[in-house]
């Protein structure tokens, strides 16, 4: 990689940590680009040299993490569990700032909405659904009912400052969607 290639990088990553950390601290409406370009060190036109616009930045970060946690879902269906690499709650607990600032507040509706979705298309792709069909249920009413609880899970365990460690929380529910759709 080349030293430009490293600056550039650089440079997207404070700019990323610094819309994480004000929205941390205010309303994503109250941020402007150039509270972004204070906190990160860096001119106005630098960060529109990488993005159209604040929205812009945030749709990419969201979209980034998005795909970190595919990531993680397709090495979990190819490995065994015990040789499971990182779980979606370590992952959430080593992005503790840009999770919470997305869950806990209400700065990001637009977040819970796309990793709503994220979680329906996970369900949909790597879960049978057997044991609530056996039961009655039809698919698209477990998937209505589970995704948005897992969602929710997820952010009463910000809002609650993880109260339970990363390894317990995926054994929890990891036990309540195994129950119900494997």
């Amino acid at each position: 990689m080349s030293k430009v290639d490293r600056r550039i990088l650089k440079t997207q990553d404070a700019i990323k940590k610094a819309i994480i950390e004000l929205m941390s601290e205010k309303k994503f409406d109250q941020i402007t680009i150039q509270d972004i370009s204070d906190r990160a060190n860096v001119s106005r036109r630098t960060i529109y040299l990488h993005y159209m616009d604040k929205f812009d930045l945030l749709d990419k970060l969201i979209e980034e993490h998005i795909n970190e946690l595919r990531v993680l879902c397709l090495s979990e269906s190819e490995m065994d569990s015990k040789d499971r690499g990182m779980t979606w709650f370590e992952y959430f607990e080593c992005n503790y700032l840009f999770f919470s600032s997305m869950l806990a507040s209400k700065g990001a509706p637009f977040f819970r909405k796309r990793f709503l979705e994220f979680v329906i298309d996970d369900i949909q792709n790597g879960w049978e659904m057997i044991e609530g069909e056996k039961r009655g249920i039809n698919k698209d009413i477990l998937l209505q009912f589970f995704a948005p609880a897992y969602v929710g899970i997820v952010e009463w365990w910000f809002n609650n400052d993880m109260p339970y460690p990363p390894h317990v929380m995926d054994e929890q529910v990891d036990k309540l969607l195994v129950t119900n759709l494997s």
